[in-house]
């Protein structure tokens, strides 16, 4: 299993979890595990998904979660979880 990390930041709003939901499943990426929140009008979301058996490489998942931050009007960056975790290691 390959793990990845998604983040999204932005003004809450409809749309936005199926925005990114969307490009996931296009692209055969499983969720894992997702946490969402809103504080005040602020919409935020981490989720941990399974990219192993996608259908494109990761440069080219960023690119399409890029394309739908635009659309969306969040914040969104998806990071490979190796990579995440050596970044938070003391």
């Amino acid at each position: 299993m390959q793990k990845a990390i998604i983040s999204v930041i932005g003004k809450d709003k409809v749309g936005i979890i199926f925005g990114v939901t969307k490009v996931l499943s296009e692209n055969s990426i499983n969720i894992l595990d997702i946490s969402q929140t809103i504080l005040q009008d602020m919409f935020t979301m981490m989720m941990i998904v399974d990219i192993e058996n996608s259908k494109v490489d990761f440069e080219t998942i960023s690119q399409k979660l890029a394309d739908a931050s635009k659309e969306i009007g969040a914040d969104i960056r998806i990071q490979l979880e190796s990579i995440f975790d050596s970044m938070h290691r003391i």
